[in-house]
């Protein structure tokens, strides 16, 4: 439970109408099984200990006091079990009334109980048949003489865990267009529990887990969704145990997609999935809006033990920026492509400008430029010869990616240039007294600063804007040259992670003709590089980036979680090890996280002075909304995280 890890879980064991006896072992049994697999909260389906479909046999007074005996039994047994939270479905009486709740328990102690708020009466549901509706408000009872909170408004929250607040809403209750779970996150709870029983039609689960999905997003939350198994009634409907975890609109688990109607002796699983409230409470304090005045709550707490929860299954993509499906990759791709040339267009048409220049390398970003850039003039029916590509080799430039600029430029149809900078930056250092032959700061930043001067020019001969190249990695690294290829005036990558771009490219390329996508291919596979010092004896390219900040992929991983989850870098420390474990050692993940928090902080000047630019993603770096940070902030602090090792 450590960096807001909780284990939780659904369970839908068979239960039988009215069959109190055989539905309490189950129940016992499974709390049972959830101790063992270090499960902390277990949500039952709806009525679990009587089944939902009891109909006339919930009046019985012999049923009652059988619920009642069955409580009893299930509260003792729980001790044996302290470190699961159970959520379990029972018909209670309170004030010589009926109520459809669930009992929510932990360690022998009865936490509180939650009745359903909202009861249908139409088709096949009659349950105002049996149930109360119970008034918006909360009261004491006793229960098993023990004093308990009883209401729709309850919170219950750990005493040593601020961000674990679980609340509870019953079945129907999600389905109303004003659900409770919206007023119970923001009375604060993370973790909305829902033992539920509806029954299954055609068409009807897939409705459903979009429900649930949209549900913990808007509240950003995480939501259990435990129905009903086969052990129901069908006299007139059937019910197939569909089970949901989701966590901020994403789907951690799904019964269905991984059990397809699994067969009757299969039904004591538990289905698990790790999730983080940490991450939700980090989102709801970047959104000033999710709060809103909120009354009536009373808050339960109960005590947790601290622990490690293990995160070896829950899935971490390496990958953060990229969706693990093909298809929604493509549809990424496309929507950002369009982003960044709406918003070059957009500021083309503000500056009364039909023409663009850029500084094409032959490497990934400049060919990302090239290609949005491409596509705003097609949109805003430009003429493509408006598009000023220039090349300006010099000491680093290699044979392969002048070749490659060339070509793409005329396969593009743009205009093209070659302007070679290796006089003019000699005299530079003639003229600030510079040995050529010391390679160091000063060789490499004259060649960037030199190139941007020539762009800036070049787009006042035309009438045209300077579009920037830079991607979001390099702006998170500082990795460029201050007033250099820092400097533009849009640029349409600044919100694009370098493991991004290359997928941008490649998409582009696998729906272009043959020419455009052989040289598109070619330069998704140049080792990235500035090329601003000498190739090799054998003309290749010497200076290979991710050997000198290391890997994009890490430092991506890293901003993600940093910008976007505000996680503590020991948590980006763990999840990073776990993430790429057979990839990368700890040592190598965390001697680059490092790097990372050096670089990060001691390059916020950068960032400071940007020009502006479109933004496709969750995660920017723009200093005018989206990172606002000191630029002389130490680093030192933040490098003092624990580091994980597997």
């Amino acid at each position: 439970m450590k960096d807001g890890f909780i284990k939780v879980g659904t369970t839908s064991p068979i239960l039988y109408p009215a069959d109190v006896i055989q539905n309490t072992k189950q129940i016992i049994k499974a709390i049972k099984k959830a101790d063992e697999e270090k499960v902390r909260v277990l949500v039952f389906p709806e009525l679990s200990i009587t089944a939902y479909t009891a109909a006339d046999l919930f009046l019985m007074n012999d049923l009652q006091d059988r619920v009642m005996d069955s409580l009893k039994e299930i509260v003792e047994e729980s001790k044996k079990y302290p470190s699961v939270l159970s959520v379990i479905g029972a018909p209670l009486i309170e004030s010589n009334k009926l109520y459809n709740t669930a009992v929510v328990l932990k360690n022998g102690i009865i936490l509180g109980v939650v009745p359903k708020l909202n009861i249908p009466n139409y088709q096949e549901f009659y349950e105002k048949r049996w149930f109360s509706t119970p008034k918006d408000e909360n009261k004491k009872i006793k229960l098993l003489d023990q004093e308990v909170m009883f209401g729709t408004r309850l919170t219950f929250s750990a005493n040593q865990m601020k961000d674990f607040v679980l609340a509870v809403e019953i079945c129907e209750d999600l389905w109303v267009p004003n659900a409770p779970s919206q007023s119970h996150c923001v009375a604060g709870a993370t973790i909305i529990a829902n033992p539920s029983a509806t029954d299954d039609l055609v068409g009807k689960s897939d409705y459903r887990r979009k429900l649930v999905e949209m549900q913990s997003a808007k509240c950003i939350a995480a939501y259990l969704y435990s129905g009903a198994s086969e052990g129901e009634s069908s006299t007139d409907l059937v019910f197939t145990a569909h089970n949901l975890i989701c966590q901020n609109g994403k789907t951690f688990y799904d019964s269905e997609e991984v059990d397809d109607f699994r067969v009757i002796s299969d039904r004591d699983k538990i289905n698990t999935a790790v999730i983080d409230v940490q991450s939700l409470a980090n989102d709801r304090r970047k959104m000033n809006t999710f709060y809103s005045d909120v009354d009536g709550y009373d808050n339960v707490y109960f005590d947790v033990e601290v622990e490690e929860t293990s995160i070896e299954d829950m899935p971490i993509s390496q990958n953060p920026f990229i969706p693990s499906s093909k298809s929604q990759m493509n549809r990424n791709c496309e929507k950002i492509l369009n982003l960044q040339s709406q918003g070059l267009l957009r500021r083309l048409n503000a500056a009364h400008c039909k023409s663009a220049v850029i500084g094409l390398s032959g490497g990934l970003d400049s060919t990302l430029a090239l290609l949005v850039t491409v596509r705003a003039f097609k949109k805003g029916n430009l003429p493509l010869e408006g598009i000023h590509a220039i090349s300006m080799p010099c000491f680093g430039t290699t044979k392969r990616t002048k070749s490659n600029s060339e070509k793409l430029a005329n396969a593009l149809k743009v205009s093209f240039n070659e302007i070679n900078i290796t006089k003019a930056v000699r005299q530079h250092f003639k003229d600030i007294g510079h040995d050529e032959k010391e390679i160091n700061v000063v060789y490499e930043n004259s060649q960037a600063r030199e190139r941007t001067q020539i762009l800036m020019d070049m787009a006042n001969k035309v009438n045209g804007l300077v579009i920037g190249t830079g991607d979001l990695s390099e702006l998170a690294l500082g990795w460029a040259t201050f007033n250099g290829d820092h400097m533009s005036m849009y640029g349409v990558n600044s919100s694009v992670p370098k493991t991004l771009v290359k997928h941008l490219v490649t998409y582009t390329a696998n729906n272009n003709d043959d020419d455009i996508k052989e040289v598109l291919l070619d330069i998704v596979n140049t080792p990235v590089s500035p090329e601003l010092k000498p190739p090799t004896g054998n003309g290749e390219i010497s200076q290979i980036t991710e050997d000198l900040v290391g890997p994009y992929i890490l430092h991506d991983f890293f901003l993600y979680y940093f910008v976007r989850c505000s996680f503590s870098f020991s948590k980006i420390s763990r999840l990073a090890v776990h993430a790429f474990d057979g990839v990368y050692d700890s040592d190598f993940i965390n001697g680059w996280l490092d790097t990372f928090i050096w670089r990060f902080f001691a390059q916020q000047f950068k960032r400071s002075t940007l020009p502006d630019g479109p933004k496709v993603g969750s995660v920017t770096l723009s200093p005018r909304g989206d990172w606002r940070m000191p630029s002389d902030a130490p680093s030192t602090d933040w490098k003092r995280y624990k580091k994980h090792s597997k």
